[in-house]
């Protein structure tokens, strides 16, 4: 699943850059971007700590915001229960997003895209996890499928719009990195390609349907990311939110696992 990110808060202007060619739309995202660009960087954050992450949404593509990470549904009643389901809803299985009564308004209405530098997974060996950092090898930002929610707090009055970001089956590469054993088979995030990206934010319509839309949730290709494992992410040795955190490190352990499988 995905847990881990590193946010789009230091290189904004890449983010423009992607998401539209035309010069005077580059311009006018930049403007709008700059008014993020107070936050702290965010080299890795997790999800259980419901950071805001990047968005754009289908009623307002071309308006970056920040949403909260932890998808509460518009019909949660109180603080208590929001806060339970928040932690649930971090990231939304594919095969049941038309299934599941958490995010089955909010995949036919409230579409979005999701842009982060990279994402963690953890690779399970002889008792320990490995943290792995996921990157696009060309460098530009992954645009990550996602859904959204606007939640009324009945103690405040105050609206708040969360996210989830949805998950599909693993690629290869990402299928040997994430070995949960205690998970429902390996997962990665539904990485989307600028060609499809707005088709995502389409309205639900009779060409874009629920098939069609599934039909864009596919394993990224593998060929197409950069992995390397980095420190500690978690405990009591963990790293914590420094540039680091994205520095490659070579685990001896896992260097002879692997000098051992070239020859096996």
């Amino acid at each position: 699943m995905c847990y881990d990110v590193v946010s789009a808060t230091r290189t904004l202007l890449k983010y423009a850059k992607h998401r539209q060619d035309a010069p005077e739309l580059i311009a006018e995202l930049e403007r709008k971007l700059q008014r993020l660009t107070g936050l702290v960087p965010q080299f890795h954050v997790s999800g259980f700590d419901h950071p805001a992450l990047l968005v754009f949404t289908n009623d307002q593509q071309n308006e970056p915001q920040l949403f909260q990470w932890g998808l509460i549904p518009a019909w949660i009643k109180t603080e208590a229960e929001a806060a339970k389901i928040s932690k649930q809803t971090l990231n939304a299985r594919s095969e049941y997003l038309w299934e599941k009564p958490s995010f089955k308004h909010a995949v036919e209405q409230q579409r979005c895209l999701i842009y982060i530098d990279a994402f963690y997974e953890h690779h399970h060996f002889s008792g320990k996890v490995f943290p792995y950092h996921i990157a696009a090898k060309d460098g530009s930002p992954l645009a990550l499928a996602g859904i959204w929610e606007t939640w009324l707090n009945p103690r405040t009055g105050q609206y708040l719009k969360t996210i989830s970001i949805i998950t599909t089956t693993a690629n290869r590469k990402m299928a040997e990195i994430h070995n949960n054993p205690k998970l429902e088979g390996p997962r990665m995030p539904a990485i989307l390609h600028k060609s499809i990206q707005q088709e995502w934010l389409k309205p639900t319509d009779q060409t874009n349907t629920a098939a069609y839309l599934k039909s864009l949730l596919v394993p990224y290709p593998e060929d197409e990311l950069t992995y390397y494992t980095v420190r500690r992410l978690k405990g009591k040795d963990a790293i914590g939110n420094k540039p680091d955190a994205e520095k490659e490190y070579l685990f001896p352990e896992l260097q002879k696992k692997n000098q051992q499988d070239l020859f096996s």
